[in-house]
């Protein structure tokens, strides 16, 4: 198990807090192609509260993060620690919480916390305990997925926002902290575009998914594109397969695309399956 999570898990346990591991990447609804967050798993319980607080390591790919992936903090396949709490823990106990886990395990002390302006009365009266502490204001501190949400706190270090805590409903606990985050700021290499791509690749297969043409197969297809053409390739059977079907693709799009000049790249997709975007 990996050194962070082992240290997590000891803390929440230590804390009478049950804990397990999440390594699939699957989604837990049909609402997304894959789990993007660890809170995805226990929508329901946010909605019908049993007064109990749990704990894990979730495996997540964001999608979203493809195009940016490489940059340092957007890393498409990650791992989030989280705590979520269905009426048991207030707001100020989980500050104090994960306070702990940083100052106390961790030895990371946060920069500084960003907090909506309503909810100064949620930090005031922790002013004295973290005196080293900056609280910065930012109206934006509110998060949502469209169905869920509530104000957030978020945690910065070294200028990249490594978790936050919502404050789901007003009522409930929901804290999501990046462990690729963490253990950069531990001294970790941060890993490169190359090294997340194949990540997220060998995770999806994993998960039980081939190559094909439809939702998260479809995405397995693409990634599999994108990194030959990156120049890099992984030893694996459906990356060779991909690249030898992609390679009588083109060489049939290069026969035929005199004869059909005006067609879109849409036409070129449905009525022969050729993404131009990709060659």
């Amino acid at each position: 198990m990996n050194k962070v999570i082992e240290l997590y898990k000891s803390y929440c346990e230590s804390n009478n807090i049950f804990f397990k591991v999440d390594d699939n990447v699957k989604s837990y609804d049909e609402t997304t192609l894959f789990c993007p967050a660890g809170m995805q798993q226990f929508k329901n319980k946010f909605k019908n509260p049993d007064n109990t607080t749990v704990a894990n390591s979730q495996s997540c790919i964001r999608l979203q993060d493809l195009v940016e992936i490489g940059d340092g903090s957007h890393l498409l396949y990650f791992n989030m620690l989280g705590l979520f709490s269905f009426g048991e823990m207030t707001m100020q106990q989980t500050i104090h919480f994960w306070m702990g886990f940083f100052n106390d395990i961790l030895d990371i002390s946060i920069d500084y916390v960003t907090i909506h302006p309503d909810k100064y009365d949620s930090w005031k009266c922790f002013y004295s305990d973290y005196p080293d502490l900056e609280i910065r204001y930012d109206s934006e501190c509110v998060w949502s997925d469209g169905d869920l949400g509530g104000y957030c706190t978020e945690f910065y270090k070294n200028g990249i926002e490594i978790g936050n805590i919502v404050n789901t409903s007003g009522q409930f606990i929901d804290v999501g902290f990046g462990l690729e985050r963490i253990e950069s700021i531990l001294g970790n290499p941060v890993k490169s575009a190359t090294e997340t791509l194949k990540g997220a690749i060998y995770k999806i297969i994993e998960a039980g998914y081939t190559p094909g043409n439809r939702k998260q197969e479809y995405i397995l297809r693409k990634l599999l594109r994108q990194l030959h053409k990156s120049g890099e390739t992984i030893d694996h059977k459906f990356f060779t397969d991909e690249i030898e079907r992609q390679s009588k693709i083109i060489s049939r799009y290069l026969k035929i695309k005199d004869k059909h000049p005006d067609k879109t790249a849409e036409w070129w997709y449905d009525t022969h399956g050729i993404d131009l975007t990709l060659i």
